[in-house]
């Protein structure tokens, strides 16, 4: 399977020692260039960026599978075992999660973990994880 291209992604935060403490320890993001106003991120080998934005818009939710599902949102799909130990570090922070970790479409096509919760600035976060790979776009 040939190398898939990385993404860039800039989101806003309101406090840039917050985003470093969730990406950079909670997350386990590698830190690249900053300055202060922004900070480059590794999010797996995709160049993420917190730029610091004191004012943002307000979140709107979809209903999806009987949930509220924040919009805009991002997040990466992950093994099951890194998804749980994500999980577990969220946990262990006592994060507050928008949607705790549950598995959806049990036993159906598209089978996937999923976990959503927003960052110290209120950006929406999921994180998934499929037992197959294959069924990441599986109708």
């Amino acid at each position: 399977m040939p190398e898939l291209p990385r993404f860039h992604l800039a989101v806003p935060v309101d406090d840039l020692d917050a985003a470093r403490h969730f990406y950079g320890k909670l997350i386990g993001c590698a830190q690249g260039r900053s300055s202060d106003r922004w900070i480059d991120w590794n999010l797996h080998g995709h160049q993420f960026v917190t730029h610091l934005a004191p004012s943002r818009p307000e979140q709107v939710h979809n209903p999806v599978d009987g949930h509220d599902v924040p919009v805009p949102h991002f997040g990466l799909i992950l093994t099951i075992p890194e998804f749980h130990e994500l999980a577990d570090r969220f946990r262990e922070a006592d994060t507050s999660f928008v949607i705790e970790p549950y598995l959806r479409f049990e036993g159906l096509p598209g089978e996937q973990w999923t976990m959503f919760l927003l960052d110290p600035a209120g950006n929406a976060l999921e994180f998934k994880a499929f037992a197959d790979d294959s069924q990441v776009f599986a109708v």
